[in-house]
């Protein structure tokens, strides 16, 4: 998933952090210390359960979008 696009366009309602940290051009652990540290400076939703993080595609799709001004 590299693409705004192909976020839309795919139909699962999660994505992992290593998806977002794909389309973002990030490092994946940057993401979930991050989440640990304080999950609100991602700027989208998660959720965590245990270490576990989870993040919503409609959530994330929103936030970029906002971002960006699209």
């Amino acid at each position: 998933m590299g693409t705004l696009k192909e976020l839309e366009e795919n139909e699962k309602e999660w994505l992992t952090v290593a998806e977002v940290a794909r389309f973002l051009n990030s490092d994946p652990q940057a993401i979930r210390i991050q989440a640990h540290k304080d999950r609100a400076a991602l700027g989208f939703p998660i959720i965590m359960i245990g270490n576990h993080i989870k993040i919503p595609r409609a959530g994330f799709i929103n936030f970029f979008k906002g971002a960006q001004g699209v």
